[in-house]
């Protein structure tokens, strides 16, 4: 049995949205959970603030089921990666104008690179999306 061009594209863009959708869940729940912990491991940009950890969370944790919901649902996966696709490129940005993470600028710019090449993958799956829906 060969996959078609059309099956490969929509399985692609199905584990990019359960990936994608799984991160931001955890993401925000341990932004809720553990700020302290966020903070010292992976946000560590500046002084430690926990409302805005509580406000990013409050993004993250609703992108992530919107993800997960656009795998289960077909017409929500443009939207959904478009906007997920969107958030990732600003993210990207954010950490390219700002890379001095606390732990050092070399992790701050590994994040960056992470980030754009993660959008680089939203991306693709947006166009995968756009085409599955054509065919």
């Amino acid at each position: 049995m060969t996959a078609t061009p059309t099956r490969t594209r929509v399985r692609y863009v199905e584990v990019t949205l359960i990936v994608f959708g799984v991160y931001s869940v955890l993401l925000g729940l341990f932004m809720f959970v553990a700020p302290g912990t966020f903070f010292d491991t992976l946000g560590n940009f500046g002084a430690r603030n926990d409302h805005y950890i509580f406000d990013n969370a409050t993004f993250e944790f609703p992108l992530g089921l919107m993800m997960l919901a656009a795998a289960r649902w077909p017409s929500w996966r443009v939207p959904a990666l478009a906007f997920a696709t969107l958030h990732w490129g600003l993210h990207a940005l954010s950490h390219i104008i700002d890379p001095h993470h606390g732990a050092g600028d070399s992790i701050g710019w590994l994040e960056a690179g992470g980030l754009v090449g993660t959008t680089a993958i939203l991306a693709i799956a947006v166009r995968a999306s756009v085409v599955a829906e054509k065919s």
